[in-house]
């Protein structure tokens, strides 16, 4: 047997390689539109930048550097140049299709970036592979503007595979409502009536205002915001806004917030504050036709009755008075219990036998339903 030359050595040394083999390359040199690379073969193998990755921007000086190593798959093994082709995003579309067929089956959560906000939904790319996902599948919510997804990593499920028809969707709906559903579960099963949380304002409405608590919403009504009264929500609180909050109840998955803690509750102490023959000075809040109701303090209202205005008949509240006015009266009546105070300016003058027959008028309104209308109208 005659000995091999030292080329028919080197040739023996080097791997063989085919077309549609796998391989493993190393970067020796990189340009911005092709790298060459190792691949342990008698020729070096070239990447062009339109094997390397579908997106037209991509510069592979800032993709690849020198000693990386990477899998390629070879497209030709001599290109008539004596040179061997080389492509990484078929060798990624293949392995990418593979891992959103598996995650179609299992059901798995991945990631990506939104490459792209079309009409009608997002696209991301996933090794290669474009997903798309409708704008019904974004969020939970309705989007009107998709924009502010451009560049974001979002999380999503592929909710329909179909490679013959190249047919990739994803779903980030569904991630977000198992999710929001875990969340809720988790605070419910932790808080119970009588905690105090913190929350975020999400909403406010002429009726109350939805707090976040980290998952699920919660219902601060406005006749739960203060111990007074609260004309407009919108112009007490603003989205963002950060608020220990009471649980008042829990129903189901309904929470009824409160602010109305049980420690600055004004009637605390109003037996002694508020004792009958104790001057006092309130604004006038509203007016019906037995009486006005004067405002003591924010919680505590008092009623002005219409005979205790002034000495001489008066017809109605409103011929004297409106809504804003500082009135200074007498208490002549505080109920703890019933939570009703009566206030009289005639008592700072009148005779007690006077008095007493008006303080008789004035147990005759029934303030129960007069609480229960007012109650009634801010729902």
């Amino acid at each position: 047997m005659s000995e091999m030359t030292f080329e028919q050595m080197l040739e023996a040394s080097f791997k063989t390689i085919h077309s549609g083999e796998v391989v493993e390359g190393t970067v020796i040199d990189v340009k911005p539109n092709e790298a060459v690379l190792n691949i342990g073969y008698k020729s070096d193998g070239v990447l062009t930048k339109n094997e390397y990755s579908n997106d037209p921007t991509v510069d592979l000086t800032a993709a690849l550097h020198v000693g990386d190593t990477l899998d390629v798959k070879v497209i030709k093994v001599n290109d008539g140049e004596g040179q061997v082709l080389l492509s990484y995003k078929r060798l990624a579309l293949e392995r990418g299709s593979k891992k959103l067929e598996e995650a179609a089956e299992t059901g798995e959560v991945l990631k990506a970036t939104v490459s792209q906000v079309l009409e009608g939904g997002i696209c991301v790319v996933v090794d290669e592979v474009r997903v798309f996902i409708p704008a019904s599948l974004v969020s939970d919510s309705y989007e009107k503007d998709l924009s502010k997804y451009l560049g974001q990593e979002i999380e999503f499920v592929i909710s329909e595979y179909n490679p013959k028809k190249r047919r990739f969707i994803g779903d980030r709906k569904r991630v977000l409502v198992s999710r929001k559903a875990a969340a809720q579960e988790k605070i419910l099963s932790t808080i119970k009536a009588g905690d105090v949380v913190e929350g975020t304002v999400k909403n406010v409405t002429d009726f109350g205002a939805f707090i976040d608590l980290g998952g699920i919403d919660g219902l601060l009504h406005i006749s739960e915001m203060s111990w007074g009264r609260v004309e407009n929500p919108k112009k007490t609180y603003k989205a963002g806004d950060v608020l220990k909050v009471l649980v008042k109840e829990i129903s189901d998955k309904k929470i009824a917030l409160s602010l109305k803690f049980n420690d600055t509750n004004p009637w605390i102490g109003a037996e002694n504050k508020y004792a009958v023959g104790t001057k006092v000075t309130g604004t006038v809040m509203r007016m019906a036709d037995f009486g006005a109701f004067v405002e003591l303090e924010p919680g505590i209202d008092a009623l002005l009755h219409v005979s205790q205005i002034a000495e001489g008949h008066i017809e109605k509240p409103s011929d004297v008075l409106k809504v804003g006015d500082s009135v200074t009266a007498q208490v002549v009546d505080c109920n703890l219990e019933e939570k009703r105070i009566s206030i009289s300016i005639r008592a700072l003058t009148a005779p007690k036998e006077v008095k007493k027959k008006d303080d008789e008028e004035v147990a005759s309104v029934d303030i129960d339903a007069v609480i229960a209308s007012e109650a009634e109208e801010e729902k």
